[in-house]
C-alpha cells in the first residue's frame, strides 16, 4: 500500500534553519522514497511502512539532537503525484 505525507517542521528555538535542514537530510536518506521539498513543506511518498519509518526515525533523531520542535503531518492513504 502507498501513503504520501507532507511534512512541516517547527524548531522551538532560535537557529531553526540547521534544524530543518538536518531533518530534511535525514528525510532525503530513504532511496526508496520519493521527496520534494518547497519552501513550505516536505512531500514524502512511497511504501506505507517505509513513510511511517521515517516520520519516526527523522522526528525521534532531531529530537534528540536539536530538543524540542513540533511536526505537523499530514497523511494521505494512497500515491500522490508529487511532480505536478
Amino acid at each position: 500500500m502507498k501513503l504520501t505525507a507532507e511534512l512541516s517542521l517547527y524548531p522551538v528555538q532560535e537557529n531553526y534553519i540547521e534544524v530543518i535542514q538536518a531533518f530534511i537530510d535525514a528525510v532525503r536518506a530513504y532511496p526508496d522514497l520519493q521527496v520534494v521539498t518547497n519552501a513550505m513543506s516536505t512531500q514524502v511518498c512511497g511504501d506505507y511502512t517505509q513513510v511511517f519509518e521515517l516520520v519516526s526515525e527523522a522526528l525521534a533523531a532531531s529530537m534528540r539532537r536539536f530538543g524540542k520542535q513540533v511536526l505537523v503531518v499530514k497523511f494521505i492513504p494512497w500515491e500522490l503525484d508529487l511532480t505536478a
